[in-house]
């Protein structure tokens, strides 16, 4: 698990010696963007200058987080009243907030559909970019490391989530959203925390969840878990480790909804999928699955 969860970050698209890895993080780091509207989640233990922003595949990422914020992309006309919590993946060590934060909340808001990008709390790492990223390399390739990555979702992360899905029912007015239809979706690092929100008490599930290739080994699901789309590539290493689709048949299991994506090829980290791809339009998909399940309109 945790080999696997350092190649997402570096965004591998194997795994063992077929693997061709392409170092996407730069040794160089980057000034942090403008992020306009955020909003602090905590001040407790906050260091806004531990953060180190960096390129990841050309697009602004970030590590060394210990200031939790939502940053929120609202829609113009056309809102719909759902909203949707945006986690971004990077193995919990760092954040590909751009590829999978930015760009997805965006789509979202131009779609009616509220978008709040989470900054949750990341792993310690060394300061230094350069010694970043061959400690890194070294955990890929199962070498001593001064890093360690978790075995699942860490603490930190998860209350996280829960205090973002907190803020934004409370504040469900000033943000034109429905409370009753506010969702959580992730990528890899953050599909696993999407994963964890559904074993959250019921006062704080979302509406529904969306973990996008994310850990698929078996899941607790509670008899009352939330709606869950699911979207992996066939070539992602994530699977190699498990016999079938063991989350899926879990919320079979409890007979709870589930619809399910399996691309031909794709690799892992494909955020909103790359045109003349097989997973290009899966957002699409995304959106089609929230309209047949009702969340795009209020109840009546």
């Amino acid at each position: 698990m945790r080999r696997m969860l350092a190649a997402a970050l570096l965004g591998w698209t194997a795994l063992g010696a077929s693997a061709h890895a392409q170092m996407e993080i730069a040794r160089t780091t980057i000034p942090a963007p403008p992020q306009p509207g955020v909003i602090a989640l905590s001040t407790a233990g906050c260091d806004p200058a531990s953060e180190v922003w960096h390129p990841d595949g050309g697009k602004p990422a970030v590590r060394n987080v210990t200031c939790p914020t939502l940053q929120p992309f609202l829609p113009g006309s056309g809102a719909t009243g759902a909203a949707v919590i945006v986690a971004p993946g990077g193995g919990f060590l760092g954040l590909a907030i751009d590829k999978e934060g930015y760009q997805i909340a965006k789509w979202l808001a131009d779609h009616g559909v509220a978008a709040f990008v989470l900054k949750y709390r990341t792993l310690p790492t060394p300061k230094d970019q350069g010694v970043f990223v061959d400690e890194l390399t070294k955990l890929v390739h199962g070498q001593p490391s001064g890093m360690k990555l978790p075995d699942d979702t860490p603490d930190i992360a998860r209350e996280d989530g829960l205090a973002a899905l907190r803020l934004v029912r409370a504040n469900a007015a000033r943000y034109g959203v429905d409370p009753a239809r506010l969702g959580f979706m992730g990528f890899s690092a953050g599909g696993f925390l999407s994963r964890t929100m559904v074993l959250a008490d019921k006062a704080d599930r979302p509406a529904f969840t969306a973990p996008i290739y994310p850990n698929m080994a078996p899941l607790a699901v509670p008899a009352d878990a939330p709606p869950m789309f699911v979207a992996i590539a066939e070539d992602d290493f994530l699977l190699a480790r498990e016999k079938g689709f063991p989350l899926i048949e879990s919320y079979r299991a409890a007979g709870r909804p589930i619809e399910f994506h399996l691309f031909p090829s794709g690799g892992h980290g494909f955020g909103i999928g790359q045109p003349g791809t097989p997973e290009e339009g899966w957002i699409n998909l995304l959106y089609m699955w929230l309209g047949t399940s009702g969340f795009l309109t209020k109840a009546r």
